[in-house]
């Protein structure tokens, strides 16, 4: 909603209704602005919407309803419908518009004086009059995209604001002062579709809310005496959006399948809500930036992963840049996913993902390089004596020290809002009495830390609550209300906000894998009994599978019509009879896209980037990238080699790109590998090089970053013991479309007596681990 004269909002609405119009009274807070909005109800098929520009006080607002009333009253007056706290937008089907309202509210939380509000209840109302309304509405076809529609669950994991932008940042609201239609079209908007017509007709936003889909939780607690406010917010984008299966890695425009942001935020306690100071820390989790999907099976519960080969990683190129849009340099990768397996699925990406950063980095800067960590996580939380917790807790120690966080100062004034507040500053509206707060930021945020792991939502909630945490201890110190920047794994204070994260990962986990979290981690931090965990864990993935089988494509197929990826029309198939490689691609012309290929079977989603101008980054002057061609980087040359085995699963390509092998193994202007990473680990408190096969880490300072571990660990496995090494049955093989970087992550096919000389070795393998380049048996 925009603020209206004086900086007021419309919160409360009441509908009335005629045979001819519906009439919707809104008023502020303080019921001092009264305005009225007229909905056509003649118009069978089209919407028909009138704002009266006058400004009424309450008494003459009655008096016109009086009037509407009387002269009405031979086609039985005007009736009072409902009250309402919104407009969450029009829908049209086959037939008729419907108007979607707010009919209860819940308040979950404030910030800076800004109530947040969850839905309640909602209500959808069909706009003709019953005279005019045309036979199709209640035809079979519209009334089960009806049921699709209300299948959306509003009341669960939804949130707005009258007065706050809540689907952006702290900081973003600080330097971006843009309100009304430009908020709604950022990527946190989920009904900026439905929306969409009232908005471009009014040329305003003040009667609808726009909602934000995700996770919002709000509690006090208590330090030594000194209480603070706790908030946490997950954001979920609504580009590519979906559920696990039927949304995985990247589209053709960048946007990956599970894009969350996350944001933590910190404010002392004070009795009128406005605090002196208030912090905030900002994380990304999304899928692997890859071409790569799953097709949904009832028959296995791990689907075999397809990887399509991407020219020059311009998806994930397009990815990158929109994260630096978005949050600025440096940003860091921190990737959980496997390293080694019996049947490669995980590593599979893994090795994809860690050519492709190298590849994008050749291209850029060295302060613009992505910064990108690799931990297995599913390895080190089986390894007996590990602190997972605690090894990811000095990671994101050390990336914030890239990072930083935003901690801004807060002073309030009686005087009403000055627009024309210089930069570095913000201005915000606290209530209707012209009180406002200025916001001058002190530290200010730079970069991100993006973490994934295969669905992004089990392993990479652990790490996001490890990054939470040491970015706790830092916004308390800041606000004084500690003396040191760090807060113990087993403080009371990290119990507490490990409940957070642990909600936070049920609620995002539901919403996209059908499931709670599994929260092993979690519950061995707690000391919880081990058979209950593996009976709980169990269950959940029961309850996944089965919802990611059976209930998956109709909850795909809701989420595609609320957001307007599919958009009904008359003499055209229903969603519910296309396949799953047209349906999501259609759009209000009922049109299929032109890539419709055998494996490509999942949506590449419309709906506005954040930044519309479809130039490169480096032409909107982004990242200070020097080329001026649309292609960023130069093209690389890559080998695709497969030797299948017998063990190995079916994996499909979609393209075979037929480029030479490159080699990594030499990196001007590096250190020695071991050398760094050496120094690297014990300055993180890790244990010693010759561990290091389990736990894969680019140096944050490292400009290079992946494209060197490869060399690092094939030299760690001849001179690592025998523990410290993971022995299969299965033979080595290469993989369509990765080199020499992909072989680490296959099990070793030597027995525990090779590995133990390395004289064992034949002379080829011997120069392979001098020289890189390529190994095939």
């Amino acid at each position: 909603m925009e603020a209206m004269r004086g900086g007021k909002f419309l919160q409360k609405f009441r509908l009335y209704e005629t045979r001819s119009k519906f009439y919707l009274v809104g008023r502020d807070k303080s019921r001092a602005l009264w305005r009225v909005l007229k909905i056509d109800r003649l118009e069978s098929t089209d919407l028909g919407i009138q704002e009266d520009p006058t400004s009424y006080t309450e008494n003459e607002c009655q008096e016109l309803l009086w009037r509407i009333h009387e002269g009405n009253r031979l086609t039985g007056g005007l009736k009072f419908v409902t009250k309402c706290y919104g407009i969450i937008g029009f829908m049209k089907f086959l037939g008729p518009y419907y108007m979607v309202i707010i009919t209860r509210r819940r308040k979950v939380g404030t910030i800076c004086g800004h109530d947040i509000y969850s839905i309640g209840k909602s209500e959808m109302i069909a706009i003709p009059c019953p005279i005019v309304c045309p036979n199709v509405a209640n035809s079979r076809d519209e009334n089960r995209y009806k049921r699709l529609l209300c299948s959306v669950d509003l009341t669960k994991d939804f949130f707005f604001s009258y007065s706050y932008n809540i689907m952006r940042s702290l900081q973003k609201n600080i330097n971006d002062k843009n309100t009304g239609h430009v908020v709604y079209e950022t990527m946190f908007v989920w009904n900026e579709f439905l929306t969409r017509a009232m908005r471009n007709h009014l040329k305003n936003t003040d009667w609808t809310v726009a909602l934000v889909h995700g996770f919002f939780k709000q509690s006090k607690l208590s330090l030594s005496g000194k209480d603070f406010w706790l908030t946490l917010i997950a954001r979920r984008s609504r580009h590519f959006a979906g559920t696990r299966f039927m949304k995985r890695g990247v589209n053709e425009k960048g946007r990956v399948a599970n894009d969350v942001e996350t944001e933590q935020i910190v404010f002392e306690d004070t009795p009128d809500d406005i605090p002196s100071q208030i912090t905030s820390v900002v994380q990304h989790r999304g899928s692997i930036p890859l071409v790569w999907f799953q097709e949904t099976s009832r028959l296995n519960i791990r689907p075999e992963i397809t990887l399509k080969s991407d020219v020059d990683y311009k998806a994930t190129r397009l990815h990158f840049e929109n994260l630096v849009l978005r949050y600025g340099n440096p940003i860091v990768i921190l990737n959980l996913i496997k390293t080694r397996e019996k049947k490669p699925r995980e590593s599979l990406l893994r090795a994809e993902f860690a050519k492709a950063i190298h590849y994008i980095n050749k291209g850029l800067p060295d302060d613009k390089r992505l910064k990108f960590l690799h931990m297995d996580l599913s390895k080190l939380s089986r390894r007996k004596g590990t602190n997972v917790l605690g090894l990811l807790n000095k990671v994101a120690s050390d990336v914030l020290e890239l990072t930083d966080l935003l901690h801004c100062e807060i002073t309030t004034t009686s005087k009403p809002l000055d627009a024309s507040s210089g930069q570095g500053s913000c201005d915000i509206k606290i209530n209707d009495d012209f009180c406002a707060a200025t916001m001058v930021p002190l530290l200010l945020q730079k970069g991100v830390l993006r973490t994934n792991c295969i669905d992004c939502l089990d392993r990479t909630n652990v790490a996001q609550f490890a990054y939470g945490l040491a970015a706790l201890g830092r916004q308390l110190h800041v606000l004084k209300l500690t003396e040191e920047p760090k807060i113990d794994l087993h403080d009371p204070l990290a119990d507490d906000l490990m409940d957070f994260y642990e909600r936070m990962g049920d609620t995002l986990a539901i919403q996209y894998g059908g499931s709670a979290a599994h929260n092993k981690i979690f519950c061995e931090q707690r000391g919880q009994w081990k058979a209950a965990t593996q009976s709980q864990e169990f269950l959940r993935t029961l309850q996944r599978y089965y919802n990611n089988a059976y209930t998956d494509p109709e909850k795909q197929d809701a989420i595609n019509v609320f957001l307007g990826h599919f958009q009904p029309q008359q003499g055209k198939p229903p969603l519910w009879k296309l396949d799953s490689d047209q349906h999501y691609n259609i759009g209000r012309q009922g049109t299929l896209s032109e890539e419709t290929g055998r494996f490509i079977k999942r949506s590449l989603s419309d709906g506005n980037i954040l930044c519309e101008n479809s130039a490169p980054v480096s032409d909107r002057n982004v990242g200070e990238n020097n080329t001026a061609n649309s292609e960023l980087l130069p093209v690389q040359q890559l080998d695709d080699i497969r030797e299948p085995t017998d063990s190995a699963p079916e994996i499909y390509m979609c393209e075979t790109n037929p480029c030479p092998s490159a080699k990594y193994s030499t990196m001007p202007g590096r250190h020695s590998i071991s050398e760094e990473r050496q120094s690297y680990l014990k300055r993180l408190g890790y244990p010693e090089l010759h561990s290091s096969n389990f736990l894969d880490l680019d140096l944050l300072s490292s400009s290079g970053n992946s494209c060197d571990e490869e060399a690092f660990e094939r030299s760690s496995i001849i001179h690592s013991p025998l523990d410290g090494i993971s022995v299969g049955s299965t033979t080595t093989y290469s993989e369509p479309g990765h080199n020499d970087e992909g072989r680490d992550d296959t099990d070793l096919s030597r027995s525990s007596s090779q590995l133990s000389d390395s004289r064992d070795y034949s002379d080829r393998f011997a120069q392979w681990v001098a020289n890189g380049g390529m190994l095939c048996y």
